[in-house]
């Protein structure tokens, strides 16, 4: 008997298949809003401790290169002229702004966890190279492969942290964590005292000590970050929604000692993906988002050259303005790095609360108009050392909350598949335009003597925060306390 039932053809067959396929990698899933509604807890401080500690490790390095310039001149072994210590530090800086870029890349592309241990190998195996230098050559190619990991280090981590933090309280975290850079400027800076003074140490041995101590460092580090998960938001769109649940599973039974009930709560669906195409970042970062990438610009570029200008040149102005031998300036980045930890820890609850928008704008206008205020204090000679350390204090108290409000906004406002790319791209310009232009531009209003030259790079830096103040009032995203998946969909989001 003939069976009347028409023949499917190949294409209409192969046709079938690809659609069951891909309706096979469409998930849904409640794991955003399960680890947003969780409280505070034992986890989250562990996860911050591991993870945040990479700011104490860039501020430890950045202040351990400024003030051991001095003993590498001095070394018999090293013989550094300055050029060599500004090749060193550019050295750092590129190795910073290429390894954001690689490997933040590879973090969107292959996970969050995998890098945060690759980057944090680079960063110790590195460092420990440097304390072994021999030459100006060496010790370049060491502070460079250490950069590299610092960049990379800020990608992994800032993502993994935003992805793992519940929403309440994702702005005061990130504020604390990157404000700690400046506990490393502290031991870097009481580090380099100890360890520099002839009565301790040989002159060729202690510079070579402080290096290997950030090292070791590095090392307790990475056996503290054993036990961290990979980020289940990464994995429930790239392939892997059992292990995802598991995690989150585990996450709350570690912090309310059960699992939550799936169905408790909304689901968004998924086309799972492998990775995203560099064409679609572009896509996302400079036409559906551009808007918010232009935000992000300006608030990384006015406090890129608002810090590094005046960080990196403080110690010229305390030597050749004020008369302070360059073996005592260490003690004055004491009060200065108290300020800018005090800053976020004290006012960054209230970018949850008041929210991103108001505090942004206030936190970036504030530092502006007291920068002004105390450059033109300098300009006519009023203020001594110490109350020009006090000011700076006071400017960075609120400087420092809207530099670190400068990463959160760009690691919260754009999709999940290319949260790490992003904060490295704006990460890049950041360092870039900061660490080269605004140092050598102060450095050379500085060599002028004048102090009214040195107040007109003042007036500039405060511009740009005021600039970035009212562009951060009138296009910020209102962020706080929303589900990042809320603030920016996921690009595998399916209607």
């Amino acid at each position: 008997m003939t069976s009347l039932q028409p023949q499917r053809s190949p294409a209409t067959e192969s046709d079938a298949i690809a659609l069951a396929q891909d309706n096979d990698r469409i998930i849904e899933t409640s794991i955003p809003l399960r680890l947003d509604n969780l409280t505070w807890s034992g986890f989250h401080t562990r996860v911050v401790l591991a993870l945040g500690i990479t700011w104490i490790l860039d501020g430890l390095e950045v202040t351990l290169a400024g003030a051991l310039s001095g003993a590498l001149k001095e070394s018999p072994t090293m013989k550094f002229s300055n050029f060599d210590v500004g090749l060193a530090n550019s050295a750092y800086l590129a190795g910073a702004v290429l390894g954001a870029l690689g490997f933040g890349w590879l973090t969107d592309r292959i996970g969050r966890k995998k890098l945060f241990f690759i980057t944090l190998a680079v960063y110790l195996s590195a460092t420990a190279a440097t304390a072994l230098s021999w030459n100006v050559a060496s010790y370049a190619l060491f502070r460079f492969l250490t950069g590299a990991g610092i960049g990379g280090e800020y990608t992994a981590i800032n993502s993994t942290i935003q992805e793992l933090v519940p929403a309440r309280y994702r702005g005061w975290t990130d504020l604390v964590i990157n404000g700690s850079f400046w506990i490393g400027a502290a031991i870097g800076a009481v580090s380099a005292i100890v360890l520099l003074d002839p009565a301790v140490l040989a002159p060729d041995h202690g510079w070579r000590l402080a290096y290997f101590t950030g090292a070791v460092l590095g090392l307790v580090v990475l056996f503290m970050r054993m036990w961290i998960p990979e980020s289940p938001r990464w994995l429930m769109i790239h392939g892997h929604p059992d292990q995802a649940h598991k995690i989150v599973d585990d996450i709350e039974t570690s912090v309310l000692g059960h699992a939550q009930a799936s169905d408790d709560f909304d689901k968004i669906k998924l086309r799972m993906r492998s990775h995203t195409p560099l064409r679609e970042v572009a896509s996302t970062l400079f036409s559906a988002y551009r808007q918010r990438s232009l935000v992000g610009l300006v608030l990384m570029v006015a406090q890129a050259f608002f810090y590094n200008a005046i960080f990196f040149t403080f110690a010229l102005i305390l030597t050749d303005f004020f008369g302070i031998p360059a073996n005592d300036v260490g003690w004055y980045i004491l009060p200065f790095a108290a300020g800018n930890f005090l800053g976020p820890l004290l006012l960054g609850r209230l970018f949850d609360t008041l929210g991103r928008r108001t505090m942004i704008a206030v936190t970036y206008g504030v530092s502006g108009v007291l920068l002004a205020a105390s450059g033109y204090l300098f300009s006519i000679g009023v203020l001594s050392a110490q109350s020009q350390t006090i000011a700076w204090m006071v400017i960075f108290f609120f400087a420092s909350p809207a530099a670190s409000a400068a990463y959160l906004t760009v690691s919260e406002t754009f999709p999940l598949e290319v949260r790490a790319l992003a904060i490295a791209l704006f990460y890049a310009i950041g360092t870039g335009i900061g660490g080269v232009i605004g140092p050598a531009l102060f450095g050379a209003l500085i060599d002028t003597g004048s102090r009214n030259s040195v107040f007109a790079g003042y007036l500039l830096g405060s511009a740009l925060m005021m600039v970035a103040a009212v562009v951060a009032w009138r296009y910020a995203v209102a962020a706080e306390r929303k589900s990042l998946e809320t603030v920016a969909r996921p690009l595998a989001c399916v209607e």
